[in-house]
């Protein structure tokens, strides 16, 4: 297998700080993502990685800081102005259209990328119709490509827990991000669901060139699929770097086994 080849920053967090009232949630947390890696961000229950990942996709605005995406540095984005500069996401929680197929919630995904008027797609003519096969085209090969052929007319609620991560991740992916957040994509799967997440997770990063940010509990899946890792506990960074680097730092040892505390 060739050597990936991880480019340039695309995205540069420096000094954010999130505050809920008198709670800190982040403190002055600085770190880079750079193009074409997997970057994992990993830490005790709450320890402020929802929080990181909601300040980098506009749900939550901090109050010091800034995110540089591009070379572009914003002070804050809504979630709409990420979405189309290219940050994608997928949440803990399923936000999938339950009563819709799996092809009606991966069609939500291409919205933002959809040109013709609201009329026209209703009515279905002319450069609409155009429009929708080629929206159909893309949502079907990420269909092949997540290997959820035999589920596409399913109703989302009806399939099993790790299908409807892999659907969510689809609806992601139909976005054609240049940057995916993932939430805990593997909560609550078992070992061959994680092991069919891993391999789509590298799979997109290696064929699609799409840069991952993953929020991870399973340790061994962090250290086997990330390029490099930061650890957040408590709201601050104690720790950044490979795998390696990071599975012998004393301060990160001590975090997860609760010595610190």
């Amino acid at each position: 297998m060739a050597e990936k080849k991880i480019g340039d920053v695309i995205l540069d967090v420096k000094n954010i700080s999130l505050r809920f009232g008198g709670v800190k949630a982040l403190t002055d947390i600085s770190f880079n993502v750079k193009e074409h890696e997997i970057r994992a961000i990993i830490g005790p229950n709450g320890a402020g990685k929802s929080s990181m990942l909601n300040c980098i996709n506009g749900v939550y605005a901090p109050q010091d800081g800034s995110i540089t995406f591009r070379g572009q540095t914003f002070k804050h984005m809504n979630s709409r102005q990420v979405a189309e500069m290219g940050i994608a996401r997928t949440f803990q929680n399923l936000a999938l259209f339950k009563g819709m197929s799996v092809i009606d919630n991966l069609m939500t995904g291409r919205n933002l990328r959809i040109k013709s008027n609201i009329f026209l797609q209703a009515l279905r003519i002319g450069p609409a119709e155009r429009e929708e096969v080629a929206h159909r085209e893309k949502v079907e090969h990420i269909i092949d490509f997540l290997e959820i052929q035999a589920f596409r007319k399913t109703p989302v609620g009806q399939l099993p827990y790790g299908l409807q991560k892999r659907v969510d991740l689809g609806r992601a992916l139909a976005m054609e991000p240049q940057v995916l957040l993932l939430d805990e994509p593997m909560a609550g799967m078992n070992v061959e669901e994680k092991q069919d997440m891993c391999r789509f997770i590298l799979d997109i990063n290696d064929e699609f060139g799409t840069t991952v940010v993953l929020i991870e509990h399973d340790m061994g899946v962090v250290m086997d699929i990330s390029d490099r890792v930061v650890v957040l506990d408590y709201g601050k960074k104690i720790g950044d770097g490979t795998p390696e680097e990071v599975r012998n730092n004393e301060e990160v040892i001590s975090a997860y086994l609760g010595t610190s505390h």
